[in-house]
């Protein structure tokens, strides 16, 4: 399961782009009792979700013209410049070529052939979150894939990620794992395809964060309560936990999960 000892092709950081920020911070306060702390009169308006003092994600305004709101998910890469080659080679798109962000670390931000958004991150001073797999925390990352297997063929190229086919009610669903050591304590993610969901709220191909809750029944209720919506309701996913797809006030797709305790 995702924790904060990352390594090549781990999610090690989240954020999310917002049309207005304080209100995507008010909004997820109420909802994940986050903290917002400001990076500081240099950084655009971007900053920090916290919990506790540690680190959990972080809200930026849009910078891309005609983008909408979403959480963006960011994978270590040990070399920001040989991961952009293999984002090319594989047939992706660069959206934002590496840059040094003021000695904390490298970034960069890509498009997959699939038209799938994400992001790397080779760590300097900042490591990556502070927090994970823990309450209202970064515990899992999934792909809607419309080609489930040709996507997992493009991040192979440029993670070297192992995968294992999971089947799931209704479909075979491939659970993610970095390249070394034990598969399941490597297990971060996964790939499901896109036609697995109602075609009424399928979303863009896009990764999407599922935070760890102690009640997603309740997160679910204040989410609602605070302006956001209900993209698929709370159920229970046999020996994974109970879920739900939730949206934010400006539209950004998350997921909730109690995981289950017999899989920890």
């Amino acid at each position: 399961m995702l924790g904060t000892d990352f390594v090549h092709g781990s999610p090690n950081w989240i954020d999310i782009g917002s049309p207005d920020t304080a209100a995507t911070a008010e909004f997820y306060s109420a909802v994940l009792g986050w903290t917002f702390v400001s990076a500081g009169p240099d950084a655009g308006g971007y900053g920090f979700f916290q919990v506790d003092g540690k680190t959990v994600g972080a809200v930026g305004p849009l910078t891309e013209e005609g983008a909408r709101s979403a959480w963006m998910v960011y994978f270590q890469s040990d070399d920001a410049a040989a991961t952009t080659q293999a984002v090319l080679k594989g047939g992706g798109t660069v959206r934002a070529e590496p840059m040094d962000v003021m000695g904390e670390g490298w970034l960069a931000q890509y498009t997959d052939p699939h038209g799938a958004q994400f992001a790397i991150w080779q760590p300097g001073k900042t490591k990556g979150l502070g927090r994970a797999s823990d309450d209202n925390s970064l515990v899992w990352v999934e792909l809607m894939a419309k080609d489930p297997t040709a996507a997992i063929a493009f991040y192979k190229g440029l993670f070297d990620w192992r995968h294992q086919d999971m089947q799931t009610p209704g479909m075979v669903y491939r659970v993610l794992s970095v390249a070394d050591g034990d598969f399941e304590q490597g297990s971060f993610g996964g790939v499901a395809p896109r036609d697995a969901m109602p075609t009424e709220t399928l979303p863009p191909p896009r990764w999407i964060p599922y935070f760890m809750v102690a009640d997603v029944d309740d997160v679910a209720r204040r989410t609602q309560g605070a302006g956001g919506g209900v993209v698929m309701p709370a159920t229970d996913v046999p020996d994974v936990g109970r879920m739900a797809w939730l949206s934010d006030p400006h539209g950004a797709h998350f997921a909730m999960l109690k995981p289950d305790p017999r899989m920890g």
